[in-house]
């Protein structure tokens, strides 16, 4: 009985709930990084015309902060530095993402499912923070 308490309800700063959120930050830190990023950046010239800009700053520079948010702010919540400010970052941009461009919808023609999603594991990673096994302090 023991065992089966310490797997499902670990506690909260136990070395379970921080592997558990070390798998998170992996899979939705360099998954952004590898999957959205990192294609937006080597393709920043052609993408930048036709990027949306739902701030109202300009395609070149949505696409920048997109890229910044994306690359750069993605790796740091995967290797678990500066976490809190990083998943603030793009939670922000997840949100950005699924009501001004995808519109809240999450099905049809650009559906924001996937922002959505993104957007709850940042939110999730901000308020519980990067767990034990991180470089933040």
């Amino acid at each position: 009985m023991n065992m089966l308490k310490k797997l499902f309800a670990p506690g909260n700063n136990t070395p379970a709930a921080s592997a558990g959120l070390l798998v998170l930050r992996c899979f939705f830190g360099f998954g952004m990084l590898f999957l959205h990023g990192w294609e937006k950046l080597k393709t920043f010239s052609t993408t930048a015309a036709n990027f949306p800009d739902p701030l109202g700053v300009g395609h070149n520079v949505s696409l920048g902060l997109t890229v910044f948010a994306e690359v750069v702010a993605a790796a740091l919540l995967g290797i678990g530095l500066f976490s809190r400010a990083a998943a603030a970052i793009l939670a922000f941009e997840m949100a950005v993402a699924f009501v001004m461009v995808h519109k809240m919808e999450f099905s049809g023609a650009m559906p924001g499912e996937m922002a959505c999603m993104y957007g709850g594991a940042y939110l999730t990673l901000l308020l519980a923070g990067p767990g034990r096994f991180s470089f933040d302090l």
